[in-house]
């Protein structure tokens, strides 16, 4: 079975850009792109920087410190120097409330 774990009130996802939230001691990214949720650590895997600090362009966010880029749907690199992705989370979204899988069971 799978674990979802509730994460933010839908309407706290400000659409068109990020915000930060913690979810069981995790530091989360959660992206409002076109009326959809997405997630992934807030954190930059190249320069340690949160991403909720950058800048997102349609599905892509821009790392504040060095400018890289992720791809928010599956936090796959998307512009030099960044060259590792950024861990993503399945996202569901059920009574007003966005939850997220933090853990792939097996």
């Amino acid at each position: 079975m799978s674990n979802w774990i509730d994460a933010a009130a839908f309407d706290e996802v400000p659409q068109d850009d990020v915000v930060s939230v913690q979810v069981e001691g995790l530091d989360i990214a959660l992206y409002g792109v076109e009326g959809v949720v997405y997630a992934t650590d807030n954190l930059c895997t190249h320069g340690q920087a949160r991403l909720c600090d950058g800048f997102l362009e349609g599905h892509e966010i821009e790392c504040p410190l060095h400018q890289g880029k992720f791809d928010v749907r599956s936090g796959a690199p998307t512009c030099a120097p960044v060259t590792e992705a950024v861990k993503s989370y399945p996202v569901k979204i059920e009574g007003g409330r966005v939850f997220l899988q933090l853990e792939q069971s097996e």
